[in-house]
């Protein structure tokens, strides 16, 4: 049976991008970068909100920016071999391979596809990640906490969800990036 991982890159003091919608903040080092890589080789399927999709796309053609890191190509070889659900109820058409657009989350849909899949899924986002916990569905947390305080913004984990949790794992970077990898209780 296929986990359900949510990834996550997070400030200290808990988002995902400040109050004007930017994360430049946590873009990984290459070390960060190369990990993060590793993690995401079990993924074979990536469920993501629009907004999201909209920012991950940009790994469709990244393979050909000059100068990308060995990180970075390998992370664009993985999203070009996931498949991608991305949930919108705006989006017409979607401009990477492997991809389709479903309208809503459907919890049973998601555990069927637990049940049948060969490889793991990651849900990207707190806004999609929310359903997800709320189903009880997510297996894993995997998080990367940027050693920055953004004082506010989108916040990395759903609010009015609460489970505990199962330290599998952590890594400290050299940079100070700290790595911690949880399992969900039910």
């Amino acid at each position: 049976m296929a986990r359900l991982l949510y990834t996550v890159i997070t400030s200290l003091d808990g988002y995902i991008s400040d109050e004007n919608g930017s994360f430049d903040w946590s873009e990984p080092d290459e070390e960060v970068h190369a990990f993060i890589d590793d993690q995401e080789r079990t993924v074979g399927t990536q469920l993501l909100g629009r907004r999201m999709y909209e920012v991950l796309r940009y790994w469709e053609t990244a393979l050909d920016e000059p100068g990308q890191t060995p990180a970075g190509a390998d992370f664009a070889r993985q999203w070009l071999d996931a498949d991608k659900i991305v949930y919108s109820r705006t989006l017409t058409e979607v401009s990477t391979a492997h991809t389709r657009i479903e309208r809503e989350f459907d919890p049973t849909e998601i555990a069927r596809l637990k049940e049948t899949a060969a490889r793991d899924l990651v849900i990207g986002g707190p806004g999609l990640a929310r359903h997800a916990f709320a189903a009880g569905l997510v297996d894993e947390c995997r998080v990367f906490v940027v050693p920055m305080l953004i004082g506010g913004g989108k916040q990395a984990f759903p609010a009015g969800f609460r489970s505990g949790l199962e330290l599998l794992d952590q890594r400290r970077f050299a940079g100070g990036t700290v790595f911690l990898r949880y399992a969900t209780r039910p």
